[in-house]
């Protein structure tokens, strides 16, 4: 068992506390070590032989390696997103704002009471009646690849195809205007680097910046929308209403908008990114799947789970909490790692096998409990448009050139991937 952040004492439950401050052992893996972020997966096989829950003295928090515990940690009620201002807070105002007021930072019953206004407003059949246009948008941007790439020339699958749907499908859906959306997944980008370790404050200011100008480009979005309703998700944000008369706050409304796009999209880009990756360094993978493209619901699950887009989730003890063997002392942090629960031994067959005709796979990419992915069915309907549309529209796939990976770890995507398509 690694140590935690003091000396252990059995308690009458079996687990291990640590109430005082001792010297720490190393960490069970550096998470900003190049190599980990590369290929963390050596690393979370290793680290659950040692102990399925362990202390990481340079991050403050425990570590769920096993899938029982990871999913425990996103399920029991006494671990919650208890959400704290960044400080100085009069330097992070509007990623301040952003958080406090997200679905995905609240416990019931505040939780409960935001995501029944924001499941009424997706009940309103969005998902469905978009389903034909990402399947156009994807084709047509397939098409363009193969015609860039003319069968020799690698071409960048990531900035051709799996950055452009998912930011063009949620600004379909929430109603932004053509003309802007090519701000919209810089603002994402800058945001989302502030849930990495190792931050720089240039990173900080930029997170910043971006948020103060997506918060207040969506406001005058939704000051247009109550003006000239449209059949768009964000109309529907700012109208619906509850049986009892409530509705979204405008602070609330900006903040959902925010998170729409940036976990939506973030992940399903690097689901594509990394998806499409493990199946050109799997060819039998890749040519079982063009045989039988029935199976492309069944791949997209797996694609998932082989490769995590998301790999840490945290959460905070609002009391003592045993699991895996120690005691999560109210106030202290654990994380689940998901891409070490996607390839726990114990639920997956051959975990590091790459199988697109799994049908036992119970990830949990898309989160679990109160908090599982608001947004999973639009994600599923992106991805199986534009894998579709690679396999449907393309004769053969190459690896043009090695792919390189983003440099941080709980957000894991690629830079770029460049592919050879042949038509």
């Amino acid at each position: 068992m690694w140590p935690g952040p003091g000396t252990r004492r059995a308690c009458g439950d079996g687990a291990l506390h640590y109430p005082g401050p001792v010297t720490l052992a190393p960490p069970p893996l550096d998470l900003t070590d190049p190599a980990v972020v590369a290929d963390p997966y050596p690393a979370f096989a290793a680290a659950r032989t040692v102990a399925p829950v362990q202390w990481d003295p340079q991050l403050g928090l425990w570590l769920t390696f096993t899938h029982a515990e990871a999913n425990a940690v996103l399920r029991d009620r006494r671990l919650g997103r208890i959400w704290s201002d960044k400080a100085p807070a009069e330097r992070f105002d509007s990623f301040n704002l952003i958080h406090r007021n997200a679905i995905l930072e609240m416990e019931p019953p505040t939780h409960t009471r935001l995501r029944r206004l924001i499941s009424a407003a997706f009940a309103r059949g969005h998902v469905e009646r978009l389903r034909p246009w990402v399947q156009e948008l994807a084709d047509s941007l397939v098409d363009d690849l193969v015609e860039r790439s003319a069968g020799s020339t690698p071409v960048d699958v990531l900035s051709g195809m799996s950055e452009e749907l998912p930011v063009a499908v949620i600004a379909e859906l929430l109603g932004v205007p053509a003309a802007d959306r090519p701000l919209l997944r810089p603002w994402s980008n800058a945001i989302v680097k502030m849930y990495e370790y190792g931050r720089t404050t240039e990173i900080e200011d930029d997170a910043e910046r971006a948020a103060a100008e997506f918060v207040a480009y969506l406001r005058e979005l939704a000051a247009d929308r109550r003006r000239t309703p449209g059949e768009d998700l964000l109309t529907h944000l700012v109208t619906v209403r509850d049986s009892a008369g409530d509705k979204l706050t405008e602070d609330e409304l900006v903040t959902t908008c925010i998170l729409l796009l940036n976990a939506g999209h973030e992940a399903t880009v690097n689901v594509s990114g990394n998806g499409l990756l493990a199946l050109l360094e799997h060819p039998d993978q890749l040519a079982r799947l063009r045989t039988d493209p029935g199976l492309l619901p069944t791949a997209i699950e797996e694609l998932m789970r082989f490769d995590s887009p998301l790999q840490l989730f945290e959460r905070t003890a609002t009391e003592d909490v045993p699991i895996g063997g120690v005691t999560v002392e109210r106030g202290q942090k654990i994380a689940a790692l998901l891409g070490s629960a996607n390839r726990d031994p114990a639920v997956f067959a051959d975990p590091d096998t790459l199988d697109v005709g799994r049908a036992d796979n119970p990830h949990i990419s898309f989160g679990a409990g109160v908090h599982f992915c608001i947004g999973a069915p639009l994600a599923r309907v992106e991805l199986q448009a534009s894998f579709g549309a690679l396999l449907s529209r393309t004769s053969q796939l190459e690896l043009g050139a090695p792919a390189r990976r983003r440099p941080e770890f709980v957000i894991r995507g690629l830079h770029d991937l460049p592919v050879v398509l042949t038509a």
